[in-house]
């Protein structure tokens, strides 16, 4: 039997590219930043907010886990309905030229880094022949677009669990939002260090990287009133 860990990864990796999961992630420990920091300042003047604080957190990041994976499913939908439309605009065009031209258009930016001019050619030549003979794919919702709508929830809304607990265990409403805090910031640290190993770029400049710009945007958003 397969530990519930790795299923839930396995979840995630299916359904998410690891750069969506970790956008994700990183996303909703901001949201809970803004929430958690701006809440210290009621802190220092001694008032107890603590159960307004938790719903507060928890009700922003549910929220936003339903709006994140609502156009999580939008966004699915706009890629294929794109795609479609090239394909079926290089379908009912006459002019074979024109029609791998067009596709050129969306494949070479991607694969010009990498390859010859040559097999980007070629392969604008079989997708068009390829494409002339086969269906276009539906644009409507699919299942998979739903089950990555509620990984996308679930991330988002898992990221209120680091600032909730200390609230759980910390008596001193001041120590558990310090923790809060810190716990916070921590693992924006290591969201970044974990999205530089999918990367040529080094790990402990860009976990750090990561953490104070999240803090930065957490600055701002405070400042314009978020």
């Amino acid at each position: 039997m397969r530990h519930p860990m790795n299923q839930l990864y396995t979840f995630f990796d299916r359904y998410l590219e690891p750069a969506e999961r970790l956008n994700e992630v990183l996303f909703g420990l901001i949201m809970v930043l803004i929430i958690t920091l701006g809440a210290g300042a009621l802190v220092a003047k001694g008032e107890d907010e603590t159960e307004d604080l938790l719903k507060s957190v928890i009700g922003c990041n549910v929220a936003w886990g339903v709006i994140q994976g609502w156009m999580f499913v939008i966004d699915a939908v706009f890629e294929r309905g794109r795609r479609a439309r090239l394909f079926d605009a290089v379908r009912h065009d006459p002019d074979a030229e024109r029609a791998r031209a067009a596709v050129r258009e969306e494949i070479d930016p991607d694969l010009e880094p990498f390859t010859s001019d040559e097999a980007r050619a070629a392969l604008a030549r079989d997708t068009v022949r390829t494409v002339k003979g086969t269906e276009i794919e539906s644009t409507r919702t699919t299942r998979d677009d739903l089950w990555g709508a509620v990984a996308v929830f679930i991330l988002v809304s898992a990221t209120t669990i680091p600032a909730v607990v200390p609230f759980l265990l910390i008596d001193n409403v001041r120590l558990a939002l310090r923790v809060s805090n810190g716990l916070l910031l921590i693992l924006l640290f290591l969201t970044g260090f974990r999205w530089a190993a999918l990367t040529n770029i080094n790990r402990w400049r860009f976990g750090f990287s990561v953490m104070l710009g999240g803090v930065v945007m957490v600055a701002i958003a405070e400042v314009l009133g978020g």
